[in-house]
């Protein structure tokens, strides 16, 4: 098979990683790709977001899957142009993107389906919002309608700080969901559907927020391990009865099917898991310890969720853990600092169950890699426990010479 994923960041390196290692694979490309990726697959320069110029390139390559990494392309309608152009894309028309693209739609869905999630008020402006703050009171968790990169919720502690969050928001658009704030262990839980079909992926636990100890602004994520341990059998069973399988009824049952990755954010309350957020891929840094855990072959499975197969399917992992840092250049999230050079990954990618994945790299004129962008590098390892795969990656990043990047030094300890 002829494959083309989409995406330029640490997921879609691992996804290149995982389907390099497929027998079935023919060729491997990555739009725009990464310095990382280079070594897997062909890099087009292409921008996620130019779906012509991606069409194009699958009909010149002859691809026959294409393998979508983040949002913004699903949200546009990257599969739905791929399959107007009858090329296979694993993930979710714009019209079931919405998912993730409209928190107030995902709202829609619960009630729809009566799947558990925190109360909320859909506010269609920043009045309407300090409304529903003041009548909720605090705690209280304050959520941009839209596509916000990760960075578009805010748990308030008091109400001054809910409605301080309002204003930040309201450059993110007009349209607010003000919710009830959950108390309880967060997951990660992602499931592979097929629009009526979904087998579970498993579970990871990211670290949001850029300092030890869950201190400081909300990032894209600075690292994730996986299992997770309040992820047992029976809990996974539930959550893909009470949330995964009914939100896939609803979303069929209006006409606009779910293929793709579901990724459930979820709270584990007493009452049970409860619903915060859907995103319609794989999470970045959570694919990565996903992936590095995986023990089938993920091609053929996701050629299953296109052509709606997946009840014949069943994705094995080992009993491994394992556990992703990031690293970032300093100054992210707000102004990280770009093009300070970055060695000894050989050294660090030789140590025993260690694989990185680049992010936001790049090569300068002489051919040497720096930085360039937010989260530049995901430094991954396995081991027995989650205690050996952490060891293993902090010894990997202790190899890295980069004086212009940092670290979460708790990733794996904090929950």
């Amino acid at each position: 098979m002829r494959v083309l994923v989409v995406g330029s960041g640490g997921r879609e390196h691992a996804l290149c990683w995982a389907l390099a290692a497929s027998p079935l694979l023919d060729a491997l490309f990555c739009a725009p790709g990464n310095p990382g990726i280079a070594a897997l697959a062909t890099c087009v320069p292409i921008d996620a977001l130019d779906i012509p110029a991606l069409v194009a390139c699958a009909r010149a390559e002859r691809i026959d899957l294409v393998v979508p990494g983040p949002e913004a392309p699903l949200a546009a309608g990257l599969a739905d142009a791929m399959a107007a152009a009858g090329i296979a894309c694993c993930g979710p028309s714009a019209a079931a993107a919405r998912l993730e693209s409209s928190k107030g739609f995902t709202k829609e869905i619960c009630a729809a389906a009566a799947i558990p999630t925190a109360a909320w008020d859909i506010c269609g402006s920043a009045d309407a919002a300090r409304a529903a703050i003041r009548r909720r009171g605090a705690p209280v968790v304050v959520k941009a309608d839209g596509l916000a990169a990760g960075k578009g919720v805010v748990v308030a502690a008091t109400e001054a700080e809910a409605l301080a969050a309002v204003d930040t928001l309201a450059a993110l658009g007009d349209a607010f969901v003000i919710e009830e704030c959950l108390v309880g262990a967060e997951l990660s839980f992602f499931a592979l559907c097929d629009g009526v079909h979904a087998i579970p992926l498993g579970g990871a636990q990211d670290h949001k927020r850029v300092g030890d100890g869950d201190r400081g602004p909300n990032t894209g994520g600075m690292g994730a391990f996986s299992p997770v341990p309040a992820l047992t059998p029976a809990l996974q069973d539930d959550i893909m009865a009470r949330i995964v399988r009914p939100t896939l009824a609803a979303m069929a049952a209006r006409g606009t099917p779910f293929r793709g990755i579901l990724f459930a954010g979820l709270m584990l309350t007493a009452d049970g898991p409860k619903l915060i957020e859907y995103n319609v891929r794989f999470g970045d840094p959570e694919c990565q310890a996903l992936l590095l855990r995986l023990r089938s072959d993920l091609l053929p499975a996701l050629v299953a969720a296109c052509e709606g197969e997946l009840d014949h399917f069943d994705l094995r992992s080992y009993d491994h853990a394992a556990v992703a840092v990031v690293l970032a250049a300093r100054g992210y999230p707000d102004a990280p600092q770009r093009g300070t050079p970055i060695r000894g990954l050989d050294a660090a990618a030789a140590l025993p169950g260690v694989q990185l994945f680049h992010a936001g790299t790049a090569r300068d004129p002489s051919g040497a890699l720096v930085a360039a962008g937010g989260r530049v590098l995901t430094v991954c390892a396995l081991g027995a426990t989650v205690t050996e795969a952490r060891t293993r990656a902090y010894a990997a990043v202790a190899a890295i010479d980069w004086p212009g990047g940092f670290c979460r030094r708790d990733i794996g300890i904090s929950f």
